[in-house]
Parts: C-alpha cells; sequence; structure tokens
C-alpha cells in the first residue's frame, strides 16, 4: 500500500544536530524530521519552510516523517528565474565572506611576516595556514557526524585547534558549512579565542609588545 504525503511546516529546526519538527497542516501532533529524512534538496531547511512527507514508525514506535522534501524547493524549480537568483545570492555570499575572511586575517597575516622578517621565525606564517586547514576539515566532519547521527566530535577539541591557529579555517567553516554558527556558547569561546589572537599581532605591530611583557611579568609574580 502506497503511503500518503501529508504537508506541514518546520516549527522547530536543530541545525548543528540535524533535526526539528513538522507542524500538520490538520493541526495534529507535530512530526520528528531528521535531515536524512529528506529527499532532493539543495539547501538546508529553515524554520517555516512548507514540508511534503510520508510518515512511517521508528523501532521505538514513535511516529516519523520520511521521503520528505521542501516543497517550496520543488516549486522554485519550475521557475527559471530562480537559479539566477541562487547563483547571484551564492556570489553574493562568497564575495562577503572572503571579505570578512580577509580583513580578519590582515594583522594574522602581517604580524607573522613581520615576524619572520625580524626574528627569523617562520612558524606562525605556517602554523596558520596548517591549522585552519585542519580545522576546517575537523567541523567538516563534526557537521557530517551529526547528519548521520554519529558520535560528535568534542567541542573542546575544535577549541584547541582554534586557539593553536585554527580560528580562521573554523570562521571560514562556520559561514560556508553553517555549523556552530548559532550556538552562542561556542561563538563566545570562539571569539575569545579570535580577540586573542588580534590583540597579540596589534600589540607585536604597533605597541612595541607591551601587552605581552605585561602578560609575562604578571605571569612570574605570580609563581
Amino acid at each position: 500500500m502506497k503511503l500518503a504525503f501529508h504537508k506541514g511546516q518546520l516549527t522547530i529546526w536543530n541545525d548543528d544536530r540535524g533535526f526539528g519538527f513538522i507542524q500538520p497542516n490538520d493541526a495534529s501532533q507535530k512530526v520528528f524530521l531528521h535531515i536524512t529524512a529528506l529527499k532532493d534538496v539543495n539547501r538546508r531547511p529553515q524554520v517555516g519552510d512548507l514540508i511534503c512527507y510520508q510518515l512511517t514508525v521508528s523501532k521505538d514506535g514513535k511516529v516519523r516523517a520520511c521521503n520528505a522534501f521542501i516543497e517550496e524547493v520543488k516549486s522554485k524549480s519550475l521557475s527559471s528565474a530562480a537559479p539566477n537568483k541562487s547563483i547571484s545570492r551564492t556570489v553574493e555570499k562568497s564575495s562577503s565572506l572572503a571579505l570578512n575572511t580577509f580583513l580578519l586575517s590582515l594583522l594574522p597575516g602581517l604580524g607573522s611576516i613581520h615576524l619572520a622578517l625580524t626574528t627569523g621565525n617562520p612558524i606562525p606564517l605556517i602554523l596558520y595556514p596548517v591549522m585552519s586547514f585542519i580545522t576546517f576539515s575537523l567541523y567538516a566532519d563534526d557537521k557530517s557526524r551529526a547528519q548521520q547521527g554519529q558520535w560528535r566530535r568534542q567541542e573542546n577539541t575544535l577549541h584547541l585547534c582554534e586557539f593553536m591557529g585554527g580560528w580562521l579555517g573554523g570562521f571560514v567553516a562556520q559561514q560556508r558549512l553553517r555549523h556552530k554558527s548559532s550556538k552562542v556558547s561556542y561563538q563566545v569561546v570562539f571569539w575569545v579565542i579570535a580577540i586573542l589572537h588580534i590583540v597579540f599581532w596589534l600589540d607585536w605591530l604597533f605597541f612595541g609588545k607591551v601587552l605581552i611583557n605585561l602578560f609575562f611579568s604578571i605571569a612570574s609574580r605570580g609563581k
């Protein structure tokens, strides 16, 4: 027997964990939706999307959505203007991301070059791109694990990689993958790490290492 399709609005969506709840149009009980139940979709679901779905019963006896798709995407695909708008938005987002990444990397980049030229120490110049690549890869892996319902990467691991110089890669991953970008507690720690790096190079380049020397002075007194 072929399962009937139902329609409803996505009223709750946790993008980090890849699941949410649909409010059916008939005002019945909300239906659980996992990201793996969505078919033929070219973007992440958002609260307010109209979802077309079938119902199935999981092993624990709970009703959930299956063979679902975002009806908005289906209808937009019939419009010839939609692809052009989508491409335009993609280009605009990419340009904005490139500009923001350049601005954030300006001080660390100049500071690393200055450090290499004045002291012969190229470690930061090498560490930033290497750790950024590693951190981006960990974000992508954690995103994939979340979508598949597998064990996640510990947030402390991601923060450690960011602190070790990979925070720029973390920033790009947050914007490109839409991962960890909406979790407030995670964002607070992330931006504290980013600001520490920026302040370090700001002090190195323009303030004659005043803050750095003050930090080590306070640290030595505390011993």
